[in-house]
């Protein structure tokens, strides 16, 4: 059912503009903390435990953003519920999707 969505040209527009919105968000938010870790860092070993966390950042971020068009009702719920992504950033992708965005999310809230 989600996976047979059709993405009309103006949804691809929308959706791509949303997805590197969200991006940038995300993204903002690791520098941030990694500048905090990194003058706050003062021994050999937590150099190195900033190193890992931008590590890690990279890894969950790689496994956050999916640009499949299968994909993105789930990455954008993902994206939504864990506020790198605004959903009136949406307006424009039909009711559809809109709709089934907010059921992914009515599910991970559970």
């Amino acid at each position: 059912m989600y996976r047979d969505l059709q993405w009309s040209p103006a949804e691809k527009k929308i959706a791509r503009k949303a997805y590197d919105s969200a991006v940038e968000c995300a993204l903002a938010k690791v520098m941030v903390e990694f500048k905090s870790r990194a003058v706050a860092a003062a021994t050999p070993s937590e150099m190195w435990e900033v190193g890992e966390y931008l590590h890690q950042q990279r890894r969950e971020l790689d496994e956050m953003f999916d640009y499949r068009y299968s994909q993105l009702p789930f990455v954008f719920a993902r994206l939504i519920r864990e506020q790198h992504l605004d959903e009136a950033l949406l307006a424009g992708l039909s009711d559809e999707k809109r709709q089934v965005i907010r059921s992914i999310l009515s599910l991970a809230e559970r």
